[in-house]
């Protein structure tokens, strides 16, 4: 029981001594030396928005329809679309290896405490016979380790000892404070080179905020050609509608030709025919319509039960905007300092550059230099040989350790695919710059050719609108048949649509055009990461 006693008296002291060691190595909350702060991910925020500029609030009603401007689509979509919910919790998964990384430079406490009886028989040295022999040993062990980030490693020890054995006149304790330093000199020296796994995984962060901005960049192109599209739909639905009124009214006033006997009755097939071709058009315009509001719901995802069911009305009718573009080169340059592929490009580079420190310094010897000091004290009870640690005893040991693999060709061989890594990303980022100057290239003809079709297509109709007109007077006063009326409102119906959809095309390559150049969110009031990147300043 008193051994027992002294156990716990021992634990207390040395938990002590290990607080009052512990400022040597403990330095919790300390900033790592040479570590780059990456903001915290984005979660629970509407994506590609960032703390400093958050979105307006969309409120939508639960029921009833919904009435929509192109922002209040895209607004919405950001906060509620699923496929973004998912996207957004992805850099906060990989923000947490960077806590993961930063642990190897926590310190590290271990306790131990044991208990050990022996009961033995030993030579008697007077006679030559043997005796029997009992000893108890109580141990208690504390100690407290922290890496740096200079590859030091700093260990502080506690450890106490009491030893009761027949072999001995009295029993007797022992009480030691000690401190062990090693320092790496060659492989494992260095903050560059114990930091390197701490800064690839802030990088890896970074790239994921990338992955997220390209991922909400095409998430509103998309919104906003679903927005396009089921405005195109409505109106092409308007103008079947209007033009089906058209043929019934041509049908009416056939008949009425026909029974006063001015026309002949074979013109009555042209009619019919023509107004059973409206009504085909008809169901094809309502199955588009209904199909592109499911689409552009499934996007939005607004708040309610009955997601499937709602109605959508828009605000904001297709109409052309005024757009001035710069020189196709500065559009380019834009992008290539924008586009998120090539910030994450960038970062996937500078990650490399990482690993070849890592890589380099693994084809070092290891040749660690190690101090070790101890102060201990002896009595023959634990309280006594701890109030001895101001004795002259004492042990202090230093050195050097020398380790090398004969031939280190591991270590040779992740240096060289560290480099070929390193170069293929290289490689790999020119190919995009040159694609991404390809893609804004090919989208600045697009937004081109989608501007000139629209005044060619309201031209187009213009022309339409007076033939018809033409043609349907002819036929009034019996110059011309019920085939080339219906033929020339074909025609005029052809052209209103393509008016429509040349407008909407053009929204829609605008909308690409933006996006190609990596300013799409910032044009629609969103500022996101990377914006910092300087890709120059964007044209209104």
């Amino acid at each position: 029981m008193t051994q027992i006693c002294h156990l716990l008296k021992a634990v207390g002291v040395l938990a002590l001594g290990c607080l009052l060691l512990a400022p040597v190595s403990c330095r919790h909350g300390r900033s790592v030396p040479g570590a780059v702060g990456v903001p915290s991910p984005l979660h629970k925020m509407p994506a590609a928005v960032n703390e400093k500029n958050p979105p307006g609030t969309v409120n939508l009603p639960e029921t009833g329809p919904l009435r929509l401007t192109v922002q209040e689509a895209v607004l919405t979509a950001l906060e509620n679309n699923r496929a973004l919910v998912v996207e957004r919790i992805h850099p906060a998964v990989v923000g947490t290896f960077d806590q993961e990384e930063r642990a190897a430079f926590d310190p590290t406490f271990e306790a131990a405490a044991s208990a050990q009886k022996e009961d033995a028989q030993g030579p008697f040295a007077a006679t030559g016979g043997r005796s029997d022999e009992r000893s108890e040993v109580l141990l208690a062990d504390f100690r407290l380790t922290e890496f740096f980030p200079t590859g030091t490693l700093v260990e502080a020890s506690a450890t106490a000892q009491t030893t009761d054995s027949t072999r001995y006149a009295d029993p007797f304790a022992s009480t030691r404070l000690g401190l062990s330093v090693t320092q790496p000199l060659l492989q494992g020296y260095g903050v560059n080179v114990n930091l390197a796994r701490l800064h690839q995984s802030r990088l890896e962060t970074a790239i994921s905020r990338y992955e997220l901005r390209g991922f909400s960049e095409f998430l509103v192109e998309q919104v906003e050609e679903a927005y396009w599209d089921y405005a195109l739909a409505g109106r092409q639905m308007e103008i079947v509608e209007e033009s089906l009124s058209l043929v019934k009214q041509q049908l009416s006033e056939t008949e009425k030709t026909i029974r006063v006997g001015t026309m002949a009755e074979s013109e009555l097939a042209a009619v019919q025919a023509e107004l059973a071709t409206q009504q085909q058009g008809i169901i094809n315009a309502r199955s588009a319509l209904e199909t592109r509001r499911l689409r552009l719901l499934r996007l939005l995802n607004p708040p309610g039960n009955d997601l499937w069911n709602r109605k959508i009305i828009l605000v904001h009718p297709p109409k052309v905007p005024e757009v001035h573009f710069d020189q196709v080169a500065e559009h380019a340059r834009i992008a290539l300092g924008r586009r998120p592929e090539i910030r994450q490009a960038q970062l996937q580079m500078q990650r490399q550059d990482l690993e070849i420190v890592r890589t380099r310094n693994g084809l070092l010897p290891r040749l660690d230099l190690f101090v070790t000091l101890g102060k201990t004290g002896y009595a023959d009870s634990f309280g006594e040989s701890a109030g001895n640690l101001g004795q002259d005893d004492y042990d202090a040991a230093g050195g050097l350790r020398l380790a090398y693999p004969l031939g280190n060709r591991q270590a040779a061989a992740r240096h060289t695919r560290a480099l070929l890594q390193r170069e293929q990303v290289e490689k790999a980022l020119d190919n995009l710059r040159q694609l991404v100057e390809l893609d804004v290239r090919n989208a600045y003809l697009e937004v081109r050719r989608t501007r000139q079709q629209i005044d060619a297509s309201r031209a187009t109709r213009k022309l339409q609108e007076e033939k018809h007109r033409i043609e349907t007077e002819k036929f009034r006063v019996g110059r011309s048949t019920s085939f080339l009326v219906a033929q020339a409102q074909r025609d005029l119906l052809a052209s209103r649509i393509g008016e429509v959809q040349a407008v909407v095309s053009y929204l829609r390559a605008l909308t690409a055009f933006y996006r190609l150049e990596g300013t799409l969110l910032e044009r629609r009031g969103l500022v996101t990461p990377g914006e910092e990147a300087g890709g120059g300043t964007v044209s209104r």
